[in-house]
């Protein structure tokens, strides 16, 4: 997996997707990042591979979107996963 396959907006379902599988470890990479409070910034950089100075507001909408679905993930969507059961 690439850091460039990264779309702008993932899934928003309530499905586990093949895309969220693909992204799984960033997802949980982002969760510990909010948790420890790094900031939004150095989570995009280090963790997602965006240039936060060139397209911040990219950058912002990209980071938010994918931490909240990391979040969902880890309320909700786990099930699914325990279960066997993906989109």
């Amino acid at each position: 997996m690439r850091i460039g396959e990264l779309q702008d907006v993932p899934p928003q379902g309530a499905v586990v997707t093949d895309y969220d599988l693909r992204h799984m470890a960033q997802y949980m990479r982002l969760l510990d990042a909010a948790g420890e409070g790094a900031s939004w910034q150095e989570a995009a950089r280090i963790i997602l591979g965006l240039d936060t100075q060139k397209e911040p507001e990219r950058a912002r909408l990209v980071h938010d979107t994918h931490l909240e679905r990391a979040r969902w993930l880890s309320s909700e969507g786990y099930r699914q996963l325990a279960a066997g059961r993906t989109g």
